[in-house]
Formats: C-alpha cells, structure tokens, sequence
C-alpha cells in the first residue's frame, strides 16, 4: 500500500479483482455521498446538497448520480480479477467508492426500507465477497421523510445489509429527519439550521470514526 503499511489479505484480493483505486489524502478527508432517490424533486438529494454544502474545513463530499447504474447481474462476477468488463457507470462507482475515504448514504424510505436504486448499488460494490470496496469502508447514513418518521426504518435495513459487507457504520449523531417540507424552501435549499448542524456533526464524527476504525486509509 502506499503508506508504506503491509497490504491485508482483503485489500489485497481487492486490489487483484479491481485494480488498485484508494489513495491517501495528505490534508483532505473524502466523503462519496450517493443519495438513493431518483426523484427531481427529492428531499434526500437536496439533503445531500447540503452536506456538499457545509462541509467543515479538512473534509470534501462529493457525490455521484445513481441512475445510469443497471440492475445488478451476478453474470459480471465471473470477470472480477480480469478488468472487465463492466458497464461504464459500475466502473466508475466501484473507482469512487474505492478512492473516498467514507461513505455518505442518504436514502430516501419505501415501504418500510431503503430504496432500491440505492440497495442496487451497493450489490454491485459488494463484490467480491470479504474483499469489495465496501470491507473496512467508513460509513454514515442519512435520510429525510416528508412525515415524522425520518427513514429510521430503512436506515436499520442498511445497517443490516452493510453488516455483511464488514463496514464500519458509524452509530452517532443519527441523522433522521421528519417533516421535510419544514426543512426546505421551495427551491430545496435547505432552511433548517438545526438539521445543518447536525450534518456537520455526523461528517466531523465521520472522520474521527474513520481514523480509528481504518488509520491507514486516512490521513486528513
């Protein structure tokens, strides 16, 4: 690795299914936000924006559109370790998911549970199995409903889902906001200072949470 620390058994198989994507940032802390709503008018999009937004100092989040990613096939496993291929947009998710230092899941609920586009996703950036982008990854998770439940349900489904994928999801501030409509304008730039706040907090847990759970992975 390019720390100079002996590789893992898993960063290894990861690297020999991949290619080596992570790198370490000297000053900056990376967070790759993917929003799991679709909608042109989404509450959970804008809710990421405003993440983007307020970053604190050190930290940068990006974010990366989940609508060009095709439904997960289990046919592509077979090329994992020979370079492909892959389609362009899981290409490219695997590359960023692996090069970010953390993870930022905003999901909007369905029926009880996290949405699809979302969950689609991270099938893709499980594999392979004990060795994906997502072993050892920093996560946080955030969500926004327009009622008073604030994705609480679909966050413990994720919880569940990234339990097998070994991250390290990170436990506090939760961010689960109710009441939408109250948090936005009609433009959806977020108006609610206790909630922004509150999107700092959970990036500047992030990143502690990132330094002691994967220290070699971080440096910002």
């Amino acid at each position: 690795m390019s720390d100079g620390a002996p590789a893992t058994r898993a960063q290894r198989l990861r690297t020999a299914a991949f290619g080596e994507h992570h790198t370490m940032h000297d000053d900056t802390f990376t967070v790759l936000g993917l929003a799991g709503s679709l909608g042109r008018r989404s509450y959970n999009r804008a809710l990421l924006a405003a993440a983007i937004e307020s970053a604190p100092e050190g930290i940068e989040v990006s974010s990366m559109g989940l609508a060009d990613v095709p439904m997960y096939n289990p046919d592509f496993d077979e090329h994992l370790g020979s370079g492909g291929p892959f389609p362009a947009a899981v290409e490219e998710l695997v590359e960023r998911v692996s090069a970010a230092d953390a993870l930022l899941l905003v999901t909007p609920e369905y029926n009880w549970g996290p949405s699809g586009v979302l969950k689609n996703a991270l099938d893709w950036v499980s594999r392979p199995v004990g060795a994906s982008p997502l072993f050892e990854k920093p996560v946080a998770l955030a969500g926004v409903s327009p009622g008073p439940a604030g994705t609480g349900r679909a966050q413990l489904q994720l919880r569940e889902h990234l339990l097998s994928t070994n991250s390290y999801v990170l436990q506090q501030p939760v961010v689960q906001i109710g009441d939408g409509k109250r948090r936005f304008d009609a433009e959806l730039r977020l108006t609610d200072e206790g909630t922004r706040e509150l999107l700092v907090a959970q990036l500047e847990a992030l990143r502690e949470w990132a330094r002691r759970m994967a220290p070699r992975a971080v440096r910002g």
